[in-house]
């Protein structure tokens, strides 16, 4: 191919670094099923270091990406989702911005070494903050009336370029699939268009962008193409949506690398894909098993969130946050206003929980291969207000769905909208150095590995508290 001739040859200005980044990304589509439909991605892979990297726990895009970012794990951050506890009160959890990231990441750290970054669309940067370069907000931004680039003027020149720009798509839980791959195509489009502006026409020695929608794709669209899918019909009109987003994703790719002009390439994701088989209505299966006591039962088919339910707090042992994954909190005495559960009786009331939790059957009976992690075994720190427990039903084939009125343990709906996958415990890596040959299939990565590759890639020293290792090409 000539333009891989030309973006792979031997041109130098010191080593420059483009991560392009890919929500939800799956190794096993990239690497094994897709890769023949992706000729850019595959070359990558022929000249560079590739293979799996373990995600967080939890392994979704918040706190997923800051993590990756930081070299921080999820506890040291003190974010454990897209909304977390504010305080040890009953209050609704709160959405998690870029004021709940008090870890610098790589390109804070690229500033203070006089080093431009450009930023574009990764999670968990509005409200947006000082860097030496530029930024553009990711998802979680209102609109295009808010401040959502850094410096406030770029504003003006990306709604320029494009006056319609996008953050993320909306209501993406939907039946309406037409709509839904229009706007997911839209999205791509006008953030693909400001980025290869910026590519061209910003000083950079750091660009980083991450595409959302591929992570919109797959929650919308993975029981059009996936025979082990229980909803999946062969022959039905949306069967290559997701190889074809993933095709005009590589061609983007090619662009993004024409214009990065030798750099060093990282393509990397923040966690992977598998399909959804149901959910565990886990609120409902703790008040049906003695933990949540409700004053006024919720009515059957008459779905009510948690924060809705009528609940006696002063029986209550247990409530949860529905997700992709479930976090159960528990009611501590001298911790929470009413607490009941003694301090002395925390952990063996934790383990039994725990063990309850995981011998949850599927609808049929049958073990379900469920996992519960205590915050303090898997984390450096745990700051903040943690989940006393976190739950990956079913080997993540099993979302937590937190509303009561269900009437059963087990759902094969979603409580949020249509929803076909969940995210797995490893997303990729693919890093490409012009002037050398890589690696090839490496393993034993995990996400907080990035950080600090990228800054032994830029010259910089990686702090010492960082918790990952750099991968070497």
């Amino acid at each position: 191919m000539t333009f891989m001739r030309r973006l792979f040859g031997t041109r130098s200005r010191g080593e420059r670094v483009l991560v392009i980044g890919l929500d939800c990304a799956g190794p096993q589509l990239v690497f094994d099923q897709f890769r023949h439909d992706l000729p850019v991605l595959s070359q990558l892979m022929d000249g560079g270091t590739w293979g799996e990297l373990e995600s967080s726990i939890p392994c979704i895009t918040v706190p997923a990406w800051s993590s990756m970012l930081s070299g921080r794990d999820p506890g040291v951050l003190g974010c454990y989702g897209f909304r977390n506890r504010k305080d040890y009160s009953y209050e609704p959890l709160v959405t998690a911005d870029s004021t709940t990231i008090r870890q610098p990441r790589v390109w804070d750290y690229l500033s203070e070494a006089g080093m431009e970054s450009v930023v574009i669309g990764v999670p968990q940067t509005y409200p947006v903050r000082p860097l030496k370069g530029h930024l553009v907000s990711g998802l979680l931004t209102p609109d295009t009336d808010s401040l959502f680039t850094y410096p406030a003027i770029f504003k003006q020149e990306v709604l320029s370029l494009a006056p319609g720009y996008l953050f993320d798509v909306r209501d993406f839980r939907t039946n309406d699939k037409n709509r839904l791959l229009q706007q997911i195509i839209d999205l791509t489009e006008v953030q693909h268009r400001l980025v290869m502006h910026s590519l061209k026409s910003k000083p950079w020695d750091f660009f980083i962008y991450v595409n959302i929608g591929l992570d919109r794709l797959h929650h919308g669209f993975w029981r059009f193409q996936d025979p082990a899918h229980r909803l999946y019909e062969p022959g039905n009109p949306f069967e290559t949506a997701i190889r074809d987003y993933y095709r005009m994703l590589d061609r983007q790719i090619g662009a993004m690398l024409e214009a990065a002009d030798g750099a060093t390439v990282l393509v990397v994701s923040d966690h992977g894909v598998r399909r959804m088989d149901g959910g565990i209505c886990i609120n409902e299966w703790l008040w049906r098993n003695g933990w949540l006591t409700l004053r006024t039962p919720p009515a059957r088919d008459c779905l009510i969130s948690i924060e809705e339910a009528d609940i006696d707090w002063s029986r209550t042992r247990a409530w949860a946050a529905g997700g992709y994954y479930g976090r159960i909190f528990l009611n501590v005495q001298g911790r929470e206003p009413l607490g009941v559960i003694p301090p002395t009786a925390y952990e063996a009331t934790r383990d039994e929980l725990a063990a309850e939790l995981e011998a949850i059957p599927d609808p049929d009976g049958r073990p379900l291969p469920t996992r519960v992690y205590k915050p303090q075994d898997i984390y450096q720190q745990v700051n903040g207000y943690p989940p006393d427990l976190m739950v990956y039903f079913g080997g993540l084939h099993w979302r937590a769905v937190g509303s009561l009125g269900h009437g059963a343990i087990h759902t094969l709906t979603n409580d949020t909208g249509p929803d076909d996958a969940n995210h797995a415990e490893h997303g990729l890596f693919i890093l490409y150095d012009p002037r050398k040959t890589g690696r090839g299939n490496v393993s034993g990565h995990q996400l907080m590995d990035i950080a600090p590759t990228l800054l032994q890639r830029m010259g910089v020293a990686a702090p010492p508290e960082l918790q990952g290792r750099p991968i070497m090409i």
